[in-house]
């Protein structure tokens, strides 16, 4: 039996992550007499198995619906978590590839192809989006959209880069918050959307309505949706309230 910072040592995760492990139901220790959680020999192998699926990114909410799947023994559980890594190793074999041509192209003193950064976002699907948008808020929206694709092609090479890394840092804080449990009205969340905002800033200038206009796209455009909810099944609702909540109250209080 080991004790909650035992664990917490061993397995190199912080006793705040147990203790949150323990909060949502995904990992309970034994509780001894004396009042103090334990971690027994089935307990560890749980955690082995919510870490691996952690390092795969896989969201909480799933990893407790597969080890809690009746259907999923001990060995399916193995199997599933191999098909997942051997599934991981090639998607970050294809991203190793896109870098390692990124890299040749600015060694070379290239332009940068854009399909090389983003791919899967074709100019057709583009164009697509932009005439959604124009059709949803009106034909002021052309001008934004054209001014903002400016904005974004008068970058560097090294600029574009920057912005994408820059996103996908503020998703992977926002999915940490996510799973600590915030509030998108704490103040961590308001830190974060500042971040979001100033991001957003850096092509476009949005004022509080826009931006909150920004915040209910996340939930309702299919595309939108269908992004966010593959890197967290929260991630599109938690940023739109957490947007929507800045807006009114740091935005408007700001004008």
């Amino acid at each position: 039996m080991r004790t909650v910072k035992q664990v917490a040592k061993a397995a190199g995760i912080s006793v705040r992550a147990l203790h949150h492990y323990d909060h949502i139901g995904l990992l309970k220790p034994v509780v001894g007499r004396n009042g103090y959680r334990y971690y027994d020999e089935a307990t560890l192998l749980r955690l082995q198995r919510i870490l691996f699926y952690r390092e795969l990114g896989v969201p909480l909410a799933e990893v407790a619906r597969l080890l809690d799947d009746p259907a999923l023994d001990a060995r399916a559980a193995l199997v599933d978590l191999k098909a997942r890594i051997d599934a991981d190793i090639e998607r970050r074999r294809d991203l190793s590839r896109t870098i390692e041509q990124t890299l040749r192209q600015l060694d070379a003193g290239q332009p940068i192809v854009e399909r090389s950064l983003f791919e899967g976002i074709t100019p057709e699907r583009q164009a697509e989006w932009e005439a959604e948008l124009v059709a949803l808020y009106g034909s002021a929206t052309r001008a934004i959209i054209d001014d903002a694709n400016a904005r974004l092609a008068a970058l560097p090479d090294a600029g574009i880069l920057d912005l994408k890394a820059s996103l996908e840092a503020i998703h992977a804080e926002a999915i940490s918050l996510i799973e600590r449990g915030c509030a998108p009205s704490s103040q961590e969340s308001m830190a974060l959307v500042a971040r979001h905002h100033a991001w957003v800033c850096r092509s476009w200038q949005p004022d509080a309505e826009a931006y909150a206009g920004l915040a209910r796209l996340y939930v309702t455009h299919g595309d939108f949706r269908k992004t966010y909810d593959a890197l967290h099944p929260e991630l599109a609702g938690f940023l739109a309230a957490a947007m929507a909540h800045y807006a009114a109250h740091v935005m408007r209080r700001q004008a």
